[in-house]
């Protein structure tokens, strides 16, 4: 948790590229989520050439943890950037409400995917949604080109 919030904390640093006046908008958010798609998407590559689990794991989740931390720092900046005046509250209240809801949906579908198709089905399917999720990012490009 410390660590999540450390790399919460300096996500500006490490996303500005020595630009004090930078600003994520949609490209960031497409870089980071297709960088973090690609994290369970080398797990499971690497657990099909049978590598050692356990470090896979490790490893990756470390990984992930950090790349996921940067992706929801663009997500808090970009919730408050894109609401409008009168209404912060209310979005800032239906994005905990939805990350609540996908949160439930995400533990159990997980938990079926586990049992049915074991880590790797779980890893492909994380990818997946993932991908997902970076072409519901596209539509952020017309609102900012950062």
């Amino acid at each position: 948790v410390v660590g999540y919030g450390f790399i919460q904390a300096i996500a500006p640093k490490i996303l500005s590229r020595r630009d004090s006046t930078f600003a994520p908008g949609g490209p960031t958010a497409l870089r980071c989520v297709c960088v973090l798609a690609a994290v369970p998407a080398l797990m499971a590559w690497a657990m099909s050439l049978e590598m050692d689990a356990g470090w896979i794991v490790i490893i990756g989740l470390g990984l992930f943890g950090v790349v996921f931390a940067l992706n929801s720092a663009v997500h808090s900046y970009l919730i408050l950037a894109f609401a409008d005046n009168d209404k912060v509250a209310m979005n800032v209240g239906f994005y905990y409400m939805s990350n609540a809801g996908g949160r439930l949906l995400g533990t159990v579908l997980s938990g079926w995917i586990y049992l049915t198709f074991g880590i790797t089905g779980c890893l492909w399917t994380s990818a997946a949604l993932l991908a997902v999720a970076a072409g519901l990012t596209l539509p952020l490009f017309q609102h900012d080109s950062s």
